[in-house]
C-alpha cells in the first residue's frame, strides 16, 4: 500500500520540501510536485525529488489550447515525470495533445512515458460552487462525463474525490489510473477540502492512488503520520 500513497510536497520552496521529502525516502515512493513548488522552483523541484530516488507526480493541471498544453506536457515528459495531470474540462484534442506530447518528451529525453491523467471534480467544489460556475450537474455527474471523455481520448486515468471513485472505477475498468485527493486520516482537519474520505475508504471506494499532503506534511513527525496512514490499511477489517 505505501506504494500507492502520493505525498503532496507543497512547500512554499524547494528548501521546505527537500527538507520533508529526505525524512521520507525508504518510507514513500511517490511525492506530488504541484503548482506552489512548481512555479517557485520551476524543473529543479522535479529533478531534486528525481535524484532523491522519487516517483514524481506533477500535478499542474494543464488548461489551454492543445499546442501549449502538448508543448508543456512535452517538457513535463522530457523531466521525467511519473503522473501529470491536464483538466478534463478542456476538451478531447487538449487530452489527446498531452497524451501525444507527454509521450513525445520521454521518447526524446530515454525515459518512460508518464501517465496522463484528467482531472474532473475538484476535491474543494461542491454542488452549489459548481452551480456558482454554471454547471448545474451534481458533483458526481460531473465527474462521470469527464471521466468517460477523459477515456475517449486516451488519458491513462483520472483525478476524482473519494466519493467518485466507485463510480469512476465501474466506469473506467479495472487498470485505469483512479488518483483520489481530498483524503484525510481518521480525526484530520478537513481544511479547504469538501468531499473527503479516509485512505481506507478511499482505496475499498476503487482509488488506485491516494494524495495526502497536510496530514503527513505539517505533522512533527512526518514519517510516523505516514506509517499511520500504511499500518491502518494493513489492519485487517473489523
Amino acid at each position: 500500500m505505501r506504494d500507492r500513497i502520493i505525498v503532496a510536497l507543497d512547500q512554499p520552496d524547494l528548501v521546505g520540501a527537500l527538507t520533508c521529502a529526505r525524512t521520507l525516502v525508504g518510507h514513500a515512493r511517490w511525492v506530488k510536485v504541484g503548482m506552489t513548488l512548481f512555479y517557485r522552483e520551476g524543473p529543479g523541484a522535479v529533478a531534486a525529488m528525481r535524484d532523491l530516488g522519487f516517483e514524481v507526480f506533477v500535478d499542474l493541471r494543464l488548461h489551454d489550447i492543445p499546442h501549449q498544453v502538448e508543448g508543456a506536457a512535452r517538457s513535463l515528459g522530457a523531466l521525467g515525470a511519473g503522473m501529470l495531470t491536464v483538466h478534463a474540462s478542456g476538451g478531447a484534442a487538449m487530452i489527446e495533445a498531452a497524451v501525444r506530447g507527454a509521450l513525445d518528451g520521454a521518447q526524446t529525453a530515454g525515459l518512460p512515458a508518464p501517465a496522463v491523467i484528467a482531472v474532473t471534480v475538484l476535491t474543494s467544489m461542491d454542488a452549489e460552487t459548481l452551480s456558482s460556475v454554471g454547471v448545474s450537474d451534481a458533483p458526481a455527474e460531473q465527474a462521470a462525463g469527464l471521466a468517460a471523455l477523459a477515456k475517449t481520448a486516451g488519458a491513462h486515468g483520472v483525478v476524482c474525490s473519494p466519493q467518485e471513485a466507485a463510480d469512476l472505477r465501474a466506469l473506467l475498468g479495472p487498470t485505469a489510473l483512479i488518483v483520489t485527493p481530498g483524503v484525510r486520516p481518521a480525526g484530520s482537519d478537513a481544511a479547504d477540502q469538501a468531499r473527503i474520505a479516509t485512505p481506507a475508504s478511499a482505496f475499498a471506494a476503487g482509488a488506485s492512488h491516494i494524495v495526502v499532503g497536510r496530514p503527513i506534511t505539517d505533522a512533527a513527525d512526518p514519517i510516523a503520520a505516514f506509517e499511520a496512514i500504511v499500518n491502518d490499511l494493513q489492519e485487517p477489517p473489523r
